[in-house]
């Protein structure tokens, strides 16, 4: 599957440099091959209500049984919640000042159609708008396209499962296997992502020439920049205010692990390794075996920051940026809808193309601007994701009392090396409760 994906991924790159050369040398020809880009987001599409669902019924459930583990638990998922709120608040600061899409002015269609909704007037959109959210059924919910509705049955359905207790895992496996056959179908569809980045940046190139890259290679590098800064000055200086751990120390101590998420563009490959480390830094079983897995579908900071930006660079891309009222709306979505999109190929685009398709509607075309660079932001998603989490069991531990900082110390210093032998293999390691771990796969 590696191999595979790495295929994928270099395919990728191809088809963007040969639609930055189509675009450049025929340009009318680049204009021509929109309907490829258009086609890609529209498959993406197809799956976003059924992702929502999904994801939102499995990620209630967790929350459930998070919830049994008492005071870990609770610490974790408040923990959680407060720096993806920061995460996504970040990526709308640092997307609203170097509004990078601003140059481009793609395509009018955009904004004529949010001026057309402005003109509408404000008589009787509330009225519109909750009758909007509630689906005719429970099943058109996710045959209508309205993500909005989808969110409603799927947080009815979450909620109604945790009063069902134990009556109610049969149902959850359901829809857990529902998802995986779901993610398999968006796998697929990520196969089509070369060609529909091909089509989209010829088009896109050929429409607007340098400025084109010069709006994506701002992305790309604002992207970066603030992954390394939220890193930097927001993990940091609370590691050492609480733990009095430095973080590069931290940083240096999982460097391998960094290196295996950075050849697989998916922090779920290094889950095991996390855990054992965490173990062998002084981190308590319990609050490892809890907070990491938690963690993986509930500390998405790499994964908030790039939603919030590209969803951003989309809107002033295509000449029609959101008002603060939308983006503060986008925001409680995104952090709603990003809950279990890690570790899955293809989840951040339709994450990203369900914000729009719920906020703006008019907008989910942009998505293809996305597809060609997604694939080089995904790196950072990973890395920043993987640094969040490790930062965060650390403060776990250390809040409850389950942190050794003695043994961290002669970790960190080298004088307590980990040894590989001692990693077990997935399936060998005794975890505290059996669900928590399943949320490292939703």
């Amino acid at each position: 599957m590696r191999d595979r994906t790495r295929y994928l991924y270099l395919a990728v790159i191809v088809a963007v440099l040969l639609g930055i050369l189509v675009g450049f040398l025929w340009p009318e020809v680049g204009k021509e091959l929109k309907p490829l880009g258009t086609g890609f987001v529209a498959l993406i599409k197809m799956v976003i209500g059924p992702i929502i669902f999904c994801t939102i019924v499995l990620g209630v459930g967790s929350v459930s049984q998070a919830a049994k583990v008492g005071k870990v638990g609770g610490l974790a998922l408040g923990y959680f919640i407060v720096m993806s709120t920061v995460a996504l608040l970040i990526g709308l600061v640092v997307g609203n000042v170097i509004d990078p899409g601003s140059g481009l002015q793609l395509t009018d269609t955009a904004r004529e159609a949010a001026a057309a909704e402005a003109a509408k007037g404000s008589e009787g959109d509330a009225v519109e708008f909750v009758l909007g959210i509630i689906p005719d059924t429970l099943v058109s919910a996710l045959t209508a396209g309205s993500v909005l509705q989808a969110l409603l049955v799927a947080l009815l359905a979450g909620f109604a499962l945790q009063a069902m207790g134990a009556k109610g895992a049969p149902i959850l496996r359901g829809v857990e296997h529902f998802q995986r056959l779901v993610f398999r179908i968006l796998a697929m569809i990520m196969w089509a992502a070369p060609v529909g980045a091909f089509g989209a940046i010829a088009a896109v190139v050929g429409a607007t020439g340098i400025e084109a890259l010069k709006s994506l290679a701002i992305i790309m590098v604002a992207f970066y920049v603030t992954c390394l800064l939220f890193v930097g000055v927001v993990l940091g200086p609370m590691l050492w205010l609480v733990a009095r751990i430095n973080l590069l120390s931290l940083l240096r101590y999982l460097g391998r692990e960094f290196l295996l998420i950075l050849s697989t563009s998916s922090s779920e490959t290094a889950l095991p390794r996390l855990i054992a480390k965490m173990e062998h830094l002084g981190v308590s079983r319990t609050v490892a075996g809890i907070t990491v897995p938690t963690g993986y579908s509930f500390n998405l900071d790499g994964t908030a920051i790039y939603l919030t930006m590209a969803t951003l660079f989309i809107a002033s891309a295509t000449g029609s940026p959101l008002e603060f009222g939308e983006q503060v709306a986008l925001l409680l979505f995104m952090m709603i809808a990003s809950k279990g999109a890690a570790g899955v190929t293809g989840a951040g685009l339709a994450t990203l193309a369900g914000g729009l398709q719920a906020h703006r509607p008019e907008l989910v075309d942009g998505v293809g601007l996305i597809v060609g660079i997604d694939r080089f932001m995904s790196e950072a998603r990973a890395l920043t994701n993987f640094a969040g989490n490790a930062v965060a069991t650390v403060l776990v531990g250390t809040w409850t009392g389950e942190f050794d900082k003695e043994r961290a110390g002669q970790v960190l210093s080298g004088h307590a090396p980990f040894d590989e032998a001692t990693l077990l293999d997935e399936d060998e390691r005794p975890e505290p409760d059996a669900g928590d771990r399943e949320m490292a796969r939703v």
